[in-house]
Parts: C-alpha cells; structure tokens; sequence
C-alpha cells in the first residue's frame, strides 16, 4: 500500500543529499546539478506540488505534480536508488498516475525522461504514455537529449483506460 505525503524539508535534504544513484545514473543525483538541487531545496518553490511515497512505513520515492495547462499535469518522479532495477518502478508509478489522477483530475499527463534512460522509457511505455517530442536541454554540466512522453486516457486505451488502475 502506497501512501502520499506532502513532502517535508527534511524529507528534500534526505533525498537531496543521501540519495545516490550508480554509473551513468549518477545524471540523477540531486547534487548534479546545483539550480535544481536549489529548488528542490527551497520550500516556497517545492510548494505542496511535491509528495513523498511511503510503502510499509518506508520512504521509496518522490513525484512531484506540476500543473503546466489548465487539463495537464507535468510529472516529476525519483525512486530511492537501492529500489531501482528491481522490477518495482511499474506499481511505483501506477501509484503515483492513482494519485495524480484522483487529486488533479488532468486530461493529460506529461513526463520529460533523458533519453538514455531507457529502462525508465520502457516502463512509461508499458503503463501507457506514448512518446512525443525529443529536445536538447542543458543541465548537469552538460546538453542531455530528452523525451516528452503523454499519458491520456485515449493513450491508455489498450489497458483499460484510466478507469481501470
């Protein structure tokens, strides 16, 4: 069972500075790139957007739900490093789209995933999001190539629809 929590500043600080991922994965460390660490770090810009995920009183990750358009919501997701490739990201994010879903009431959700990230592509496909543009964004100390994925109902067709996660 997932719960959702707003998330606290010593939540941030944890997952800002204790959260390490491995090898070409380490692009995600929070500490990577020193103005998203700074917004991730200041509350008035985290705002209430930003939830922690807690499963069996554990902390195992993060969305934060960023409304871009009047029907859409921009998702941002972390799951803590020692769960990763571990088969658990497809219930980590049908839990975090639940939620979206139920609390914003959006027509269409959007993610930005690196591209060479492809284990993440792979799951967002599986669950339903369908791939859109690729942009270049600099970030990390470096340009990074990105995807912009949606998630629709009408994109989700195939697996029942919103309706059935």
């Amino acid at each position: 069972m997932f719960t959702f929590e707003v998330m606290t500043q010593n939540h941030a600080q944890d997952i800002a500075h204790n959260w390490h991922y491995q090898g070409k994965f380490s692009y995600y460390n929070m500490e990577s790139d020193k103005e998203d660490l700074v917004e991730f770090l200041d509350p008035d810009k985290r705002g209430h957007s930003n939830f922690i995920v807690v499963n069996d009183n554990e902390l195992i990750g993060f969305f934060s739900f960023n409304k871009v358009a009047d029907n859409t919501i921009d998702l941002g997701l972390g799951m803590r490093p020692d769960l990763t490739s571990k088969g658990k990201g497809l219930e980590f994010l049908k839990a975090g789209l639940a939620f979206a879903k139920s609390t914003y009431k959006p027509e269409y959700i959007t993610l930005s995933v690196v591209t060479f990230n492809q284990r993440a592509i792979k799951v967002y496909k599986k669950i339903g999001f369908v791939e859109g543009d690729t942009f270049i964004q600099d970030t990390n100390g470096g340009s990074f190539e990105f995807l912009k994925m949606i998630y629709t109902e009408r994109s989700n067709s195939t697996s029942g629809g919103w309706e059935n996660e």
